[in-house]
C-alpha cells in the first residue's frame, strides 16, 4: 500500500484548466510578494501595488481552489 494515492488528474479540460491557474496565481503571487520586499523603495507608491498585486493573486488562487473543490468531474 502507498503512503501517497496516485492522482492522474483530470480528462476534462475546464477542470484541467482551473487546476493549472490555481498554481499559477498561487506561485506567481508569491513570488511576486516575496519579490516586493526586495525591491528600493519609490516615492510614487508603486511597491505597494506590487505587494498588493502579489497577495490579490494569491487569494485569487486559494479561491480557486475552493471553486475547484466544489466542480465535479465526468
Amino acid at each position: 500500500m502507498a503512503f501517497f494515492k496516485k492522482y492522474n488528474g483530470t480528462t476534462d479540460k475546464r477542470l484541467l484548466r482551473v487546476e493549472r491557474w490555481t498554481w499559477i496565481l498561487i506561485y506567481g503571487g508569491l513570488l511576486t510578494s516575496v519579490l516586493s520586499f526586495f525591491m528600493p523603495a519609490n516615492p510614487d507608491g508603486s511597491l505597494g501595488l506590487v505587494l498588493v498585486g502579489g497577495l490579490l493573486a494569491v487569494a485569487s488562487g486559494v479561491a480557486l481552489i475552493v471553486v475547484r473543490s466544489r466542480l465535479h468531474g465526468e
